[in-house]
């Protein structure tokens, strides 16, 4: 049967081919490897997110470090060859990244000549006229073809696109990681900040900023959260998977704890638990406090996106909360 492409007035959008067809095309390309476990895998756009000083920087920067030496971040498995690695830091200055791998200034730790790592040039002049966003991607894009590099890990994703906590602007801000990964066979990692959150439950997609538009657009996504157990302690779940099945959800997280015994900085693996070993108990005062908070703020013409944000909640979770003292 021969290829058929469906056009439109203007230009071809669709191609339409038979489901073998599609299968036997496939067959001709590689598995995807693991780059972290099956948190991530090579071509995919995938997003790791949680509040901020939590470690998601950290973290990155270990998984950089692993794909391009060739070390797995144990427990989970790194299949592929070792690579160069394109990390945009927007974050951290030089001189911040310098003492978080160093012992004091000095004893510096030694990446792989594959890491790359990219900042955002200060000194640089941009007409007034040019549009930040545009310039950023331009740039990114051009760094991709100098090195060659095929795997992109972004710190963070506010910088690609302004207010993304915003579903208007997630949509453009994925489309645009998505174009690249097609356009140069990219496997992409994506850092993202989330809202405040109650510490007491279980976090899902939706404490994830601009969560609907985002967790659509990305083939996986995996988050950190805080241990209640241990302040040094962090735990990893797994929290959407498109090339394996769910793993590392709220019954087998994996716990890590943020150790730095010289010059590298790093999450060191614990054990695997349940979530809720690590979450924060609340009383049913402190519930009841929480609450009242809620329904003064209502009174004050407070929004429930507002009130969430204040309280560490879902506007879900707070609309409920104001719908049964209304019943």
């Amino acid at each position: 049967m021969n290829n058929v492409k469906v056009l439109s007035s203007s230009s071809s959008l669709l191609i339409t081919k038979s489901a073998n067809e599609w299968i036997n095309e496939a067959k001709s390309k590689p598995i995807p490897n693991m780059l972290f476990g099956q948190l991530w895998f090579e071509g995919e756009v995938c997003i790791l997110y949680a509040s901020s000083n939590v470690g998601k920087s950290i973290l990155a920067v270990q998984i950089a470090d692993s794909i391009s030496s060739g070390r797995s971040v144990f427990p989970l498995k790194m299949e592929s060859q070792p690579q160069s690695v394109l990390y945009f830091d927007f974050e951290l200055s030089a001189k911040q990244f310098e003492n978080r791998y160093s012992n004091n200034y000095t004893d510096h730790h030694f990446f792989d000549e594959r890491f790359y790592r990219v900042e955002i040039d200060h000194e640089a002049e941009m007409p007034q006229s040019s549009d930040f966003n545009k310039v950023i991607n331009d740039s990114i894009e051009a760094e991709i073809r100098r090195t060659g590099s095929k795997v992109l890990i972004v710190d963070n994703i506010t910088y690609l696109k302004n207010e993304t906590e915003k579903s208007k602007d997630a949509i453009p801000l994925m489309k645009h990681l998505k174009k690249l990964k097609s356009k140069y066979g990219l496997s992409i990692l994506a850092l993202a900040h989330s809202p405040k959150r109650d510490q007491s439950r279980p976090i899902n997609r939706n404490d994830l900023g601009g969560s609907a538009m985002l967790m659509n657009f990305c083939d996986s996504s995996f988050a950190i959260g805080e241990s209640n157990r241990d302040k040094s302690y962090r735990y990893v779940k797994q929290i959407k998977s498109r090339n394996c099945d769910h793993i590392y959800g709220s019954d087998n997280v994996l716990v890590y704890e943020v150790q730095k015994p010289s010059n590298f900085v790093h999450f060191h693996f614990v054990d695997n638990s349940d979530e809720y070993n690590h979450l924060v108990t609340q009383t049913y005062q402190e519930k009841e406090e929480r609450n009242q908070r809620i329904f003064d703020l209502k009174k004050e013409e407070w929004t429930n996106v507002k009130i969430a944000k204040e309280v560490g909640l879902s506007e879900g979770a707070v609309r409920k909360i104001l719908k049964k003292s209304n019943d």
